[in-house]
C-alpha cells in the first residue's frame, strides 16, 4: 500500500483542456488520504453511468448530494437507483475498519464504489470523488468533460474525530444562506465542526425567548455600526439542519463571562451597579464582565445554556471564557464552577478556550487552546498540566489558524496581533507535538477559527479562509506520514481551478505554484 504522503505531480499544475482528459491521481487530493494504491484503468462517467444506492434515507440522501453536484455539469441523466448492479458509481454501507467517518474508495473500467460503516464516511468519499474529477464539475452548466476517475483504490480515515472550523458571526453579521454557503465550502474539506461565536461585546445573534432584549436590542449593531441582526429559532435550526445534512456538528457559543457588552446592554440587572452600558461597536476587548456576585447571572446563564441546548442536537456547548480582563481571577473561578454545571444539566459537553484550564475544567471539558508559539512557558504549562489530568484540547494556535491573520503587511483585510501567517506558516506544525508536555492522547483536533472584526462580505471570508482552509482542514484529517509542505502546495495550487468554478475569491499566495492558465 503506498503512503499517501508519495505524490506524483512533480510542476506546478496547470488547468488546460491537456490536463482535464488525465484523470487526477487518487493522491492528490486535500486532506491527503490516509494510503493509496494506484493502478487499472481509470472510470470514465457518460451517460449511461448510473449512481447506485443502498436502500436506506440517508444513503439515498447522499446520492442525491452527489447527483446534485453531477447532473449540472455534465448534462448527463445519472439516474439514482437502490439494489444491487454492476457499472456506475455505488454507494455502499458495509461492515469494516472504517470507524465513523472512514471510507474505501476504489476505481476501474467498470465504476467507482465507496464503501463506507457509516453515512459519514461515505460523504467524506463523496467529496473525494468531487476532487478526483476535473474542476468544471462544480459548475451549473453543461461542460464538455471528459469526467474520468483513477484507477486504484483509496483507504481513508481521520486522524483526529473534531475538525473544525469557527464563524464569528457577533462582530459583523452573517446571514443563513452566508453560513450555509461557509458549510459547504467546509465539507468539501472534511471538516465536521461548525463553531459559531454567538455572542459578543459588538452583538448578541441569538433569539432567547426568555430574554428576548438580547436579540433584538443587543443584536442591532455589529463592528463600525452597521445594522446588525441575529437569528430567529427557526433560523437557528435551519443552520443545524444544513450543517448537518453535510455531516458537520454545530457548537454553539456564548462568550461569557467577559465579552458580553451586547447582554450587559440589553439587561441592566446584569451589572454590578444596574446600569446598563451603551451599545459598542468598537474593537477593543476585555473590558465587559458580568456581575459575578449576583444571582441573576446564573439564572441568566441557565435560561440562555438551557434554550441554547434545546435547539442544538450535537453535543457541545461552548461557553468562551477567553480575555476576561475585567473579571477577578476568584470571581473568575467562581463563574466557571457555577457555569459549568449548568451545561451538564442541559445534556451537553463544556467546550472553553483554554483560560479554562485556570479555572477547573469539568469532567469532560475541552480546552480550546488560541496562544501563540511566543505564548508564555507557564501559560503553556497550565494547559498541559489540564491535560495531563483529562482535559481534552483544541488547537487554535492563533499565529498558526487564526484565519483572519494577515498573509502579509500588505494583505488589507484582517489583523495582525499574532503575526503576519502566510499559507506554509499556517500548515507547517504537527499538532500532535505542538504544546509542551501535552499527551498527544489529549489532542481531540484542531480547529481553524475565523474573527470578523474587519471581515463583512463573502469576498472577506473567502479571501482570509482561502488558501489556508484547506491545510487546517489536513492537520485534522491526514496522517503525520503525509505531512510535506513541498508536496502538499502542490496538491493546493490544483485546487485553484476549483474554487474558480465554486465562485470562491482566494489569496494568490506567491509560496505556492498556481496553475498559470
Amino acid at each position: 500500500m503506498a503512503a499517501a504522503g508519495v505524490f506524483t505531480l512533480g510542476a506546478a499544475p496547470a488547468a488546460s483542456a491537456a490536463q482535464a482528459a488525465t484523470p487526477t491521481p487518487l493522491d492528490q487530493v486535500v486532506p491527503a488520504p490516509a494510503s493509496v494504491q494506484p493502478g487499472g484503468t481509470p472510470y470514465r462517467i457518460s451517460r449511461a453511468t448510473g449512481v447506485r444506492v443502498d436502500d436506506s434515507a440517508e444513503v439515498r440522501r447522499i446520492g442525491g448530494y452527489l447527483t446534485g453536484i453531477l447532473r449540472p455539469s455534465t448534462g448527463y441523466p445519472l439516474p439514482l437507483t437502490t439494489g444491487q448492479g454492476a457499472g456506475g458509481i455505488r454507494l455502499h454501507l458495509a461492515k469494516g475498519d472504517f470507524g465513523a467517518e472512514g471510507y474505501r474508495l476504489h476505481s476501474d473500467a467498470r465504476g467507482v464504489t465507496i464503501t463506507a460503516s457509516a453515512p459519514a464516511g461515505l460523504f467524506h468519499g463523496v467529496q473525494t470523488l468531487r476532487q478526483l474529477l476535473p474542476a468544471a464539475v462544480e459548475k451549473k452548466t453543461a461542460q464538455p468533460g471528459p469526467w474520468q476517475i483513477a484507477g486504484g483504490t483509496m483507504e481513508d480515515r481521520p486522524r483526529y474525530s473534531y475538525r473544525g472550523a469557527m464563524l464569528d458571526v457577533s462582530r459583523h453579521f452573517f446571514t443563513v444562506d452566508q453560513v450555509k454557503r461557509s458549510i459547504d465550502q467546509l465539507a468539501l474539506y472534511k471538516i465536521n465542526e461548525l463553531h459559531l461565536h454567538l455572542s459578543d461585546d459588538q452583538g448578541w445573534r441569538i433569539a432567547i425567548d426568555s430574554w428576548p432584549r438580547l436579540a433584538t436590542y443587543g443584536g442591532s449593531t455589529e463592528v463600525g455600526g452597521g445594522k446588525g441582526g441575529s437569528y430567529t429559532k427557526a433560523d437557528y435550526r435551519e443552520i443545524v439542519r444544513y450543517a448537518a445534512s453535510r455531516y458537520l456538528e454545530v457548537v454553539p457559543e456564548i462568550d461569557m463571562p467577559g465579552h458580553t457588552n451586547a447582554a450587559l446592554a440589553s439587561y441592566a440587572d446584569l451589572n454590578c451597579d444596574g446600569v446598563a452600558p451603551p451599545l459598542y461597536t468598537g474593537t477593543q476587548v476585555g473590558f465587559s464582565s458580568l456581575c459575578v456576585p449576583k444571582e441573576v447571572t446564573y439564572t441568566f446563564a441557565d435560561d440562555v445554556i438551557r434554550e441554547l441546548a434545546a435547539l442544538t442536537p450535537g453535543r457541545y456547548l461552548h461557553i468562551g471564557g477567553d480575555e476576561a480582563h475585567s473579571t477577578s481571577h476568584d470571581d473568575y473561578v467562581t463563574f466557571m464552577d457555577r457555569v459549568q454545571p449548568i451545561v451538564a444539566k442541559y445534556g451537553k459537553t463544556v467546550i472553553g478556550w483554554h483560560q479554562l484550564t485556570g479555572a477547573h475544567p469539568a469532567k469532560g471539558a475541552l480546552a480550546q487552546y488560541w496562544g501563540l508559539d511566543s505564548t508564555s512557558a507557564t501559560e503553556k504549562a497550565q494547559v498541559a498540566q489540564a491535560a495531563q489530568n483529562g482535559t481534552g484540547l483544541i488547537l487554535s494556535p492563533a499565529d498558526r489558524v487564526y484565519l483572519d491573520m494577515k498573509y502579509t503587511s500588505s494583505t488589507k483585510p484582517g489583523t495582525k496581533w499574532a503575526g503576519y501567517v502566510e499559507v506554509q506558516r499556517s500548515y507547517d506544525w504537527n499538532p500532535g507535538a505542538y504544546l509542551p508536555g501535552a499527551p498527544a492522547s489529549s489532542i481531540r483536533g484542531v480547529e481553524a477559527p475565523l474573527w470578523t472584526e474587519t471581515l463583512k462580505t463573502n469576498a472577506d471570508l473567502d479571501y482570509m479562509a482561502f488558501p489556508r482552509l484547506p491545510g487546517a482542514a489536513e492537520l485534522g484529517w491526514s496522517p503525520p506520514a503525509t505531512h510535506d509542505w513541498n508536496t502538499y502546495k502542490l496538491r493546493l495550487a490544483a485546487q485553484a481551478p476549483r474554487w474558480d468554478a465554486l465562485g470562491i475569491d482566494y489569496y494568490h499566495s506567491p509560496q505556492v505554484p498556481w496553475p498559470t492558465n
